[in-house]
């Protein structure tokens, strides 16, 4: 029998961009890492890789699926020992899939091994792998992250650290990374800080993460995020911490905290799910009306629609019921089967939602064949109205930081009115969050158009770098750069 893979239901969702984890100077060194990667699993569940340093030389590990599939093999940790390593977890954004682009990327220079990991997007990439092949570099994957090896590699710097602030100083977009050496381990937020990157500890034993969900599952301390634009160089010396780029004003994502980051991560003083519920909150004071029960598109959309139900006094219900045991199906691809495939994830309780006014909220909508199933789903289960709110404001742009997006054209936001969106996902109303709802959710008063505050290019357009690679496409130049906002 030919079996096709089917799709995820689920698959008009943002995907995450990727996680890192690294640790310096403790036993079992990579057995951790991989605890690590398994709290950010949510950031990638493509592929991951490990690599460690023994003290004389340095070991890769690269494999295919969840890290509990791979890493939680004890084979595969036996041939990673040391007391130093870095791991990376990845959803496919740059370069596509496949073993060779699987992070971290290893190679011997000329000052010894070099090993690197990172979260984001690099948007001058091509243009200067280019540049690169032109001198005779040969690259070995198709991932924006291998030409931070090849410019170390190449970079006219006496020492490793001036080497790796020369490389990420001709580099524009998203990077936060980590890197090791023999004798260091390396944490790196862009001058923007777009992604996210904290500094843990655990005994003595320093720590780098993408979030602080990470540093709990070992028992670690959260020490502090690492600020945009700095770098801190762990040796047994101590933390170094240096500011080697040109100072700009931060523009985190903000998408992180409608949906990125789990929601019992701190990151950037703010805890995701207190944010979440507020971004729920904010959005039933705009969007209020009349009905009988919330309810939330799990998982993603429960901390929010716990807000909207305190905030208009409505009751919370789980009426849709996630079913955790679905990973990649493989059937026949029939049309029945196929049209069934969102209740492989989501069922409707017809007891909570059966003659109720129900008002349904997620965290967003990207090209809303995902949503149109859901609603259908809850008028079968006999509601008498349908009401969608998203907790945050239209997807309108592509990301281009390290979220794999749809093109433009394919974002419902960027074709209809909402107007038109409601016909298309067959609700009786919809609406979205408010930008400057969305910022008042995170403590802003609002967004300032001249300087915002956060990365929201995906629901403004507006770039806050440049976007070399994409130039002469649409939807790609920042309006920071033609005299419009930031």
């Amino acid at each position: 029998m030919n079996l096709m893979p089917f799709g995820d239901p689920d698959d008009d969702k943002l995907r995450e961009e990727c996680g890192v984890f690294g640790i310096f100077k403790r036993s079992e060194a990579a057995a951790l890492v991989t605890l690590g990667l398994h709290a950010l699993q949510h950031r990638g569940q493509e592929a991951a890789g490990i690599v460690s340093f023994d003290g004389s030389q340095f070991h890769v590990e690269r494999h295919a699926g969840l890290i509990g599939d791979t890493f939680t093999k004890q084979s595969v940790l036996e041939r990673l020992p040391g007391d130093v390593a870095i791991g990376h977890t990845r959803y496919a954004t740059t370069g596509g899939g496949g073993l060779r682009n699987v992070q971290p990327f290893f190679a011997e220079l000329s000052s010894g091994g070099f090993a690197v990991a990172h979260n984001g997007n690099i948007t001058n990439a091509l243009t200067v792998q280019r540049e690169l092949q032109r001198r005779g570099s040969i690259f070995s994957s198709t991932s924006d992250t291998e030409t931070i090896l090849h410019l170390v590699a190449t970079s006219g710097a006496r020492h490793f650290r001036d080497k790796l602030i020369d490389a990420l100083s001709r580099l524009e977009g998203a990077f936060s990374l980590v890197g090791m050496s023999s004798k260091k381990l390396v944490g790196v937020r862009d001058p923007l800080g777009i992604r996210p990157l904290v500094l843990g500890d655990l005994d003595g034993a320093s720590i780098l993460a993408s979030e602080t969900c990470a540093l709990d599952i070992i028992g670690a301390t959260f020490v502090r995020d690492l600020e945009p634009g700095e770098m801190v160089i762990i040796t047994d010396e101590g933390i170094e911490s240096i500011f080697p780029f040109q100072s700009r004003r931060p523009r985190f994502c903000v998408f992180e905290y409608v949906y990125f980051a789990r929601p019992d991560s701190n990151i950037e003083g703010r805890n995701v799910y207190e944010i979440r519920k507020k971004i729920g909150a904010e959005l039933a004071r705009e969007n209020h009306l009349d009905a009988d029960i919330v309810v939330p598109v799990p998982d993603s959309g429960v901390p929010a629609a716990i807000g909207y139900a305190q905030e208009s006094g409505l009751p919370f219900e789980l009426g849709i019921i996630r079913n955790h045991y679905v990973g990649r199906t493989f059937i026949q691809p029939g049309d029945a089967i196929r049209h069934m495939g969102v209740k492989l994830k989501h069922n409707a309780n017809r007891g909570m939602i059966e003659n109720k006014r129900v008002v349904l909220v997620d965290d967003s909508i990207v090209r809303g064949t995902t949503s149109q199933k859901i609603v259908q789903m809850v008028r079968d289960a006999g509601a008498a109205e349908v009401h969608m709110r998203i907790a945050s404001p239209p997807t309108k742009a592509s990301c281009f930081y390290g979220v794999d997006t749809p093109e433009k054209a394919k974002l419902l936001a960027s074709r209809m009115s909402v107007e038109e969106m409601a016909d298309f996902i067959r609700v009786d109303s919809l609406a979205f969050l408010s930008i400057d709802g969305l910022y008042r959710a995170t403590g802003e008063p609002g967004r300032n158009a001249l300087q915002p505050q956060f990365c929201d290019a995906c629901f403004t357009g507006d770039y806050p770098t440049a976007l070399t690679d994409q130039d002469g496409a649409d939807n790609v130049r920042p309006l920071s750069l033609l005299g419009g906002a930031g």
